[in-house]
């Protein structure tokens, strides 16, 4: 494979390949990076392309621009769900793919990571930050709650009392306190995030591909017990916020 491979620079969602690692930038800077359907169904095609291509081991995921990884659902498209899309929600379909990777994933936090942004980050394995992000779930502002998988990874990640902090409290923690409360594991400048990326995904590849994938499975096993149950929570807190919008 040669050192760099452009495989798709266009449309809302870029890939490429580099040494043994994939790439996937989500690409909507003028909207904060914030995901509709389109990017979402050309994120779930990207996973599944990479899953496929054996000389990747690490799957990096990016925002493009220095302001925002990704704001979450675009809120516009929003205005037009029914409450059919509260039980089929796309996002968390497609996060759950994430999560599942057979491939070790890292998030390389490139600004703000909110709401659906922060379920995104959630998904992948590892986190490293710029030093200028901060982290919010604004969700029960709006009557809802994080739909995509965000109640119980975000637990897992940092515990139960941090987890409710930031969903119940509504803190917003810059990249000092992820750092501290474990969410990310390194701090990085702005214009050195992508190359630590491309770092720590060079040190996995040194590794054996069967014995990572192996060793990611051993340690979600077993985390996922209470997964449907957190769905059908999520189902009936959008069914209610929609209620609530057709009132």
């Amino acid at each position: 494979m040669n050192d760099t491979v452009t495989t798709k620079d266009t449309g809302p969602v870029r890939t490429w390949t580099q040494g043994n690692a994939g790439y996937i930038q989500i690409h909507r800077p003028e909207k904060a990076n914030a995901y509709n359907k389109a990017m979402l169904n050309e994120l779930a095609e990207a996973l599944e392309t990479f899953k496929s291509n054996k000389e990747v081991y690490t799957l990096i995921i990016s925002g493009a621009g220095g302001r925002c990884f990704c704001a979450g659902a675009d809120l516009d498209e929003m205005k037009e769900k029914d409450f059919s899309d509260a039980l089929n929600l796309k996002s968390a379909k497609v996060f759950a793919s994430l999560a599942s990777f057979p491939k070790v994933t890292l998030a390389a936090i490139n600004g703000a990571a909110v709401a659906g942004g922060l379920e995104l980050a959630l998904a992948c394995d590892l986190r490293i930050s710029s030093e200028n992000a901060r982290f919010f779930f604004p969700e029960t502002m709006h009557g809802l709650i994080p739909a995509a998988g965000g109640t119980y990874r975000l637990r897992q990640v940092v515990g139960t009392a941090r987890a409710k902090e930031l969903i119940l409290g509504g803190k917003i923690w810059p990249a000092d306190e992820a750092l501290r409360y474990g969410l990310v594991s390194e701090l990085v400048p702005a214009d050195e995030l992508l190359t630590r990326a491309g770092q720590w995904a060079g040190e996995i590849g040194q590794r054996d591909r069967v014995a990572l994938e192996l060793a990611k499975k051993a340690i979600d096993f077993g985390t996922s017990y209470n997964i449907e149950s957190s769905y059908e929570l999520v189902a009936e807190a959008l069914l209610y916020q929609l209620k609530k919008q057709k009132q």
